[in-house]
């Protein structure tokens, strides 16, 4: 490409930034979700773990008909939980979620089973609506399996059995995942956030110096020029993928004050995100800002209005939007070909930011074959669009 190629390349940047800068409003729709949205959810979720955690430290108990099991009370209390009384209308109040915590049941002869030999049931009431209730049932069974262990060592010490027979097989757990990794299991759904935010910087952008320009009259005037329709397409398309780039790195920037603000200790000690990672996320973009711009781009340019150009760029929006959902719904883990899909490649490349893993060649390079075959043949497509409507 010669200097007066470029010089041209240039002229067109520049103008379609200052064009997409200058429409304030839609700048204001396009940062304060891509800032705000994914930093507020994280804090929610993290408020929500904060509250679990909270709980689980009260080590409190509800109970209904205590007073008939006093072993079960002496076991709960040894083991620091306190026990309270449940309301006497318990399940409404599950059933509207007004009350937090799974309620135990004991009957009547509870403890005279017990002594008989006989095996007592009780009951773990909660509503599996009530989301923060049904968190409860896990600990209180442990419990409960903890109180079973107790009176069976109790029974076989008794009758001079070894209680080593209850544990015929003795393991230990050990955990391969890093604590980076095991953070990802609640900050899965950043990287969803920061395509979003790619998606958006570049559709309107791209949508505006094609259909909108059209439709305003002004697009003919300015193939009009002596410049090079190439020229005019690759301005146009540097323009747009560098608006989305910039609303991508704004919101993988925002990430980092919002840990500060996290409410859960645990969550905080595993979530790292800061320069190495927004550094990442934002290359690994390049190749989705560069083939998504280009695409929007080709659909758009044969739209006559503004209108038409954004119902056509709704699947391509939708399907690069959702493609993250395969990876969660598959429990095979990451196939190969998840590298070379638009969107489902940047989120599964993220995820092992995420997790601290070092991304290889082989890993990167199908996402930036595919965006740039992506970026090639679109703008080969619009450049000759464009022809054709200066040649009629």
């Amino acid at each position: 490409m010669n200097l007066s190629f470029m010089r041209s390349v240039g002229v067109v940047l520049v103008k379609e930034v200052i064009d997409a800068l200058r429409d304030r409003r839609t700048l204001l729709r396009l940062l304060i979700p891509a800032v705000m949205m994914g930093p507020l959810l994280l804090m929610g979720i993290s408020s929500l773990i904060s509250s679990l955690e909270e709980r689980a430290d009260k080590r409190e108990v509800m109970v209904v008909g205590m007073e008939h099991a006093p072993t079960l009370r002496n076991f709960l209390e040894r083991q620091t939980y306190r026990v309270t009384a449940a309301p006497p209308d318990f399940e409404s109040r599950l059933r509207a979620s007004k009350l937090l915590e799974p309620v135990l049941v004991v009957g009547p002869h509870f403890e005279r089973d017990l002594l008989a030999g006989e095996q007592p049931v009780v009951e773990i009431v909660t509503d599996s609506s009530n989301q923060r209730a049904s968190a409860g049932m896990a600990g209180l069974q442990r419990l409960l399996m903890g109180f079973n262990q107790e009176r069976a060592v109790l029974n076989l010490a008794l009758r001079g059995v070894s209680t080593e027979l209850l544990r015929p097989v003795a393991f230990e757990e050990r955990n391969l995942a890093s604590t980076q990794a095991r953070a990802t299991r609640i900050t899965a759904m950043i990287p969803m956030f920061i395509i979003m935010a790619v998606l958006y910087g570049a559709l309107t952008a791209s949508l505006d110096s094609t259909a909108g320009e059209r439709e305003r009259g002004s697009l003919e005037p300015l193939l009009m020029n002596p410049v090079h329709h190439l020229a005019l397409v690759i301005g146009k398309w540097f323009a747009v993928a560098v608006l989305g780039m910039a609303v991508a790195l704004v919101s993988s920037l925002s990430f980092v004050p919002a840990q500060w603000f996290l409410k859960s200790d645990s969550l905080q000690a595993m979530f790292q995100f800061g320069a190495p990672e927004v550094l990442a996320f934002w290359l690994l973009q390049l190749p989705l800002a560069a083939g998504l711009g280009a695409v929007l781009m080709a659909l758009a340019i044969r739209s006559k209005t503004f209108k038409e150009a954004q119902a056509g760029s709704g699947l391509v929006i939708a399907l690069v939007s959702l493609a993250p959902m395969v990876s969660m719904l598959n429990p095979g883990g990451d196939a190969p070909w998840y590298l070379w899909v638009p969107g489902l490649s940047q989120n599964t490349l993220m995820m092992l930011v995420l997790k601290g893993e070092a991304l290889t060649f082989a890993q990167v390079a199908p996402g930036v074959l595919v965006g740039a075959v992506l970026t090639a043949v679109c703008l080969f497509y619009v450049a000759h669009s464009m022809r054709a409507a200066v040649a009629r």
